[in-house]
């Protein structure tokens, strides 16, 4: 059975981040630009910024337990021309700018290939991402490990998912949090990016289904079992570690996320395709079941005792329901990739 009603349950009062820590992300992101705009050595290069990952594709979910969740945000900067040789120094110097300052300085902030990390305590932690304009047209961000850029569309990723988002009628985003959640919370296919389960999802949603069957995403359980389904058939069609090209068109392939290491990559890639394997089966079981008692077992099997009839508290919103328009370690929920 459907049994959308408890969907609806269960991402409210389980999978998904509640508004006081989605304000909390607001006003700190707020602060920690105000600081890195004032700073006196990088600040006249900041020109804006702007959320990134599964917080600008309204995926991010809940932590597992005490750990704290995580967010993205684009620190658009200008060009400073003496480091046009040594990109990593943008890296270097968002670090450095934290590390005086009288309050960040004093928390754990460190430098990874990407971004700047910023800790808050038993809570969250803030990944800052230079982002860049170059004068030759290029869209970039900084790959600190290789101190070279690497081309990025932003913009056109959460455009791709917005689209895909509306093709299924505002459930795919619902989709990639359950399935982020059975990832994190359930300690399935552990080790897979969620860059690569947000594209990997979100390509599964086409326009010709909907033509097929217009009912094909028409709430949130229909919509799971179809685009899990759908993973599963070309999943079990490519059984070497696929590339995953960025949807957005930039030219960038995420297939480096499975692994730096070819091996690995494959076993991380082989487990996430057993898995999907198996959660397809359990899901179409759970919907077909047509006794309710039988159903709600099966679904509680899946995604555990949030599965429920009656929201155990309203007192924090979520998510709004998204407009049809518009190796990772377990407790890193609502990672970008």
């Amino acid at each position: 059975m459907k049994l959308t009603d408890y969907f609806n349950v269960l991402l409210k009062d389980t999978v998904n981040l509640g508004q006081v820590k989605l304000d909390s992300l607001d006003s700190r992101v707020e602060a920690v630009y105000k600081v890195l705009k004032a700073d006196e050595q990088i600040g006249h290069l900041i020109l804006g910024k702007t959320p990134q990952g599964s917080w600008a594709h309204k995926t991010i979910i809940n932590p597992v337990g005490d750990n704290e969740f995580d967010a993205d945000f684009m620190l658009d900067m200008s060009e400073n021309a003496d480091w046009s040789d040594d990109p990593k120094k943008y890296i270097e110097e968002i670090y450095a700018a934290l590390h005086r300052h009288s309050i960040y300085g004093n928390m754990p902030h460190s430098r990874k290939c990407r971004c700047v990390r910023l800790v808050y305590a038993n809570s969250m932690h803030l990944d800052i991402v230079p982002h860049l304009n170059l004068a030759d047209g290029r869209e970039v961000i900084v790959n600190r490990d290789d101190n070279d850029w690497e081309l990025t569309d932003p913009q056109g990723f959460t455009d791709w998912m917005k689209d895909k988002d509306a093709l299924a009628k505002g459930n795919l985003r619902k989709v990639i949090r359950l399935m982020k959640y059975l990832r994190d919370h359930k300690n399935s296919f552990t080790g897979t990016r969620s860059i690569l389960l947000t594209t990997l999802l979100g390509e599964q949603v086409t326009e010709l289904r909907t033509l097929l069957d217009p009912s094909y995403y028409s709430d949130v359980p229909t919509a799971l079992l179809h685009i899990v389904k759908d993973l599963d058939v070309w999943l079990q069609e490519n059984p070497s570690t696929p590339p995953v090209a960025d949807p957005s068109g930039s030219g960038v392939y995420f297939g480096h996320r499975w692994g730096s290491d070819p091996e690995k990559a494959q076993a991380t890639y082989s487990y996430f395709r057993d898995r999907i394997h198996i959660h397809a089966a359990e899901i179409e079981e759970a919907y077909a079941e047509e006794n309710k008692e039988r159903s709600i077992e099966l679904w509680q099997g899946i995604f555990g005792d949030g599965f429920k009839a009656t929201a155990t508290s309203s007192s924090s919103a979520k998510f709004p329901a998204a407009a049809p328009a518009a190796a990772s370690t377990v407790g890193r929920s609502g990672r970008a990739g």
